[in-house]
């Protein structure tokens, strides 16, 4: 995996330099007296979202946290998880949609919260959930939520320096064609930087993938784990997809690309048993996995890796 994180760490780097370098370039270069404030306000939008973030996943997905001595096995598996990662137990919750997935979110891992959908209790078998909460706990073990939320800010605030000087500018007259030159930079700079950010929350999944399985799960019954779950979010009416929409990065995979994902996730299950044995991870492991174009530009513009990728990927590590 030191790739996968050579490559996040080079990705941290170049979001930071490039809001730094347009930082600098405005404030030295035009001297905008206001310019200041609108960075400031960024920050604190930010950190407003960091604060109240979990109290909105919790209204937007109804999550209810379960009471002592509810869901005794679901708690029992969350808690060998996370003494066997070595770290705080997170709350757990029940997220009352019949859409079948798990996230996990907090501000810390202290205060890291796990929650499983309505939908998915009943739909894997117990290695399967295992492997899925094992993924989830990796996001809170890794920081992901804290991550993601600090890089999510870069286009932000690159957004708010395009607004200014695009539509604000115009008021140095002297300076005009330089404002809405800075202002047309930084827009192309929040559209680079916006897909830099999806491709790190695409790289995040893989490192939970890899947490999973490093905490003793077998790498096969997350990939069987994952086509039960595209599986189940096509089957879903096109209304519940809809009110998910806004939160499918939290969640283990892309509920909206659940249909285009089963037809290709189909040819996997070689006794279609509606699973994926170790034996036919195994047979894709020397198999390549070819994209067409349509495949990847829809995950260049996505939150999650390709599903044949990620279950490729999966296929590579040593089983449990």
């Amino acid at each position: 995996m030191w790739y996968l994180k050579l490559r996040m760490y080079l990705l941290m780097a170049v979001l930071f330099a490039i809001i730094y370098a347009i930082v600098s370039m405005v404030g030295a270069y035009l001297g905008v007296t206001n310019f200041y404030f609108y960075l400031g306000l960024s920050f604190v939008i930010m950190f407003i979202q960091y604060m109240v973030g979990p109290k909105m996943v919790e209204w937007s997905m109804k999550v209810r946290y379960i009471k002592e001595g509810e869901y005794p096995q679901l708690r029992k598996t969350i808690e060998s998880l996370a003494n066997t990662a070595n770290i705080p137990m997170p709350r757990i919750g029940i997220a009352e949609i019949a859409l079948p997935n798990a996230f996990a979110f907090g501000r810390s891992r202290k205060d890291g919260r796990i929650c499983v959908t309505r939908g998915i209790m009943n739909l894997l078998s117990d290695g399967e959930m295992r492997a899925v909460l094992g993924h989830e706990l990796s996001h809170i073990k890794n920081r992901d939520v804290l991550t993601i939320t600090l890089l999510s800010v870069i286009p932000m605030i690159l957004y708010r320096i395009a607004w200014q000087f695009l539509f604000y500018g115009g008021r140095r007259d002297e300076r005009n064609q330089s404002a809405a030159m800075v202002g047309l930079i930084a827009f192309l700079f929040y559209f680079v930087t916006n897909l830099l950010v999806l491709y790190a929350s695409r790289i995040r999944e893989y490192f939970a993938d890899k947490g999973s399985v490093d905490l003793g799960n077998d790498p096969a019954n997350m990939a069987s784990a994952l086509y039960k779950l595209v599986y189940g979010s096509a089957r879903m009416p096109k209304e519940e997809l809809k009110n998910v929409e806004g939160m499918k990065a939290f969640f283990v995979n892309d509920p909206s690309r659940a249909m285009s994902e089963f037809k290709d996730l189909k040819a996997l299950d070689l006794d279609r048993s509606g699973t994926i044995s170790a034996q036919e991870l195994d047979a894709l492991r020397s198999r390549a996995i070819k994209l067409n174009f349509g495949d990847k530009l829809m995950e260049v513009f996505s939150t999650h890796p390709n599903m044949l990728k990620r279950i490729k990927r999966l296929s590579e590590w040593p089983h449990a």
